[in-house]
């Protein structure tokens, strides 16, 4: 996700090009690229509307997602709930008239214990007391061994500085690693970058510690620090536990340790079984007239096992899937088949997408676009998206049925906007991931608070009218995206 300079976003509304915009562009009436005129009639723009106006009144998708959530719950890779919510997800595509089919996809089992910490040792510390820290394991983690494991905390601010402390000082010692998820870019709506900028040492952390000889790896959340939420997560293996604390936790080790030695004593029991089989579940609304033509609406079905996986991600399953029905339910045709995929086991290494690559890998080229949803259900600024230049200008009718919502921007970024669509991304497939602003998703992101109830029905259907309104455009027009 990277900064869309306000230059380049007029390009994109006004079909100029960046590098000769100037200030005399402020004083001429905006005009429409002619690729744009000539790919969106008349009739493709009036139903562009008539679907924003439908799914702006729809309340499929939040039932969809009061289903998923309350009565199926969590739903880890390999777990009885998630290959319950393949069996229900699949249903409801066959009821709305998809061609529905299961592919396998093999997963870890993942299998939480009991986590517990408390600081045992720390400078005032009153006689026979000691402090709970509020801990979560990671997948990917090293087990403790059944009593648990106490050692000294010696605390990284970033890798350099873990690097400096160098292996005299962190052998033997559990390290935690302090970096904090910077909320003032949230704020900004950039809370994907502030993400990006904090998640490595969730994901690195342990196996960096684990070359200086420290004997577990600790993480300050990543996310928000305003409810002691910790918040789980994939770390790349290594042969020693790995466990992330509440913010709140991190910055009181923190404090404690510059005034003295402070010991802690972790449990973190959760281990991954072996790997089981899983779906991915893939509907196709045939295209009338080139059904061979894909277009992909999606969202991952998995979900961590804190919370019930309300907005990582089954908002992003259920707006895909309402994609369907609201076109469905006007009695609206695509000309190119419009797939709608809960893919699986996108928190544990995405072998959902891998498998989709290789069963699909001799039809790329006939994936006009891949898009997904996956970064909550708030309000929608538009979309971060990795496509041509001619393609951003071919867009901007779409830009225009979404700007009285206000999902209006394409933010062009570099890589794949989301981790299901990359292996697609990388090959040339244009990618669009739906771009929420993101104000409070890393507060609740993989934490027991993602639940139904930080879901605003209002922001659910705006973000299902931007994508059902993308998805029938990618779909209709005369051409293809130019790639």
């Amino acid at each position: 996700m990277r900064f869309l300079t306000f230059a380049v976003l007029l390009s994109l509304v006004y079909g100029v090009s960046a590098q000769t915009l100037s200030t005399s562009a402020w004083g001429q009436v905006p005009h429409e690229a002619q690729s744009a005129t000539r790919e969106f009639s008349p009739q493709l723009r009036t139903d562009m509307a008539k679907i924003r106006d439908a799914a702006l009144a729809d309340n499929y998708g939040y039932t969809e997602l009061e289903h998923l959530t309350d009565s199926i719950g969590p739903r880890p890779g390999g777990s009885p709930q998630a290959d319950a919510a393949v069996r229900y997800v699949a249903g409801e595509m066959r009821a709305l008239g998809l061609e529905v089919r299961l592919e396998p996809v093999m997963v870890p089992r993942f299998n939480r214990g009991k986590d517990a910490a408390e600081l045992v040792e720390y400078p005032g510390q009153v006689s026979g007391a000691t402090q709970k820290i509020f801990v979560t394991a990671l997948g990917g983690n090293t087990p403790t061994p059944e009593a648990g494991i106490t050692g000294e905390i010696v605390v990284a601010h970033d890798f350099d500085h873990l690097i400096s402390l160098g292996k005299e000082k962190v052998a033997g010692k559990i390290v935690l690693f302090d970096f904090a998820y910077d909320s003032r870019k949230a704020v900004a709506g950039r809370a994907g970058s502030a993400y990006g900028e904090s998640v490595p040492y969730r994901s690195a952390g342990a196996a960096a510690a684990e070359k200086l000889g420290a004997i577990a790896s600790l993480v300050r959340s990543t996310g928000d620090g305003v409810y002691r939420l910790p918040h789980t997560g994939y770390s790349a293996p290594a042969h020693i536990p790995a466990g992330a604390i509440a913010a709140e936790d991190a910055m009181l080790i923190a404090r404690l340790c510059q005034k003295g030695t402070v010991r802690i004593h972790l449990s973190l029991p959760t281990h991954q079984g072996p790997k089981v089989e899983s779906y991915n579940v893939i509907g196709d609304l045939k295209g009338s007239e080139h059904p061979e033509q894909v277009v992909i609406v999606s969202g991952h079905l998995d979900s961590w096992d804190l919370g019930t996986g309300a907005i990582d991600d089954g908002a992003g399953v259920v707006v895909a899937m309402e994609t369907a029905e609201l076109l469905q339910r006007l009695n609206l045709h695509p000309k190119r088949t419009i797939r709608v995929i809960a893919w699986m086991n996108e928190e544990m290494g995405a072998s959902g997408r891998d498998a989709y690559a290789k069963e699909y890998g001799s039809q790329i080229a006939n994936h006009v676009a891949a898009m997904e949803s996956d970064l909550g259900a708030e309000h929608p600024l538009g979309f971060h998206v990795r496509i041509s230049a001619a393609a951003q200008q071919e867009l901007t009718p779409v830009l225009d049925i979404l700007r009285p919502i206000g999902g209006s921007i394409l933010d062009v970024v570099t890589s794949s906007p989301e981790t299901d669509i990359e292996t697609l991304s990388d090959k040339g497939v244009p990618a669009l991931g739906v771009w929420q602003n993101g104000l409070k998703y890393f507060t609740f992101h993989h934490t027991a608070g993602d639940t139904l109830d930080k879901v605003v029905p209002e922001e659910l259907r705006e973000n299902a009218a931007c994508m059902a309104v993308m998805a029938y455009a990618l779909a209709q027009t005369p051409n293809p995206l130019p790639r």
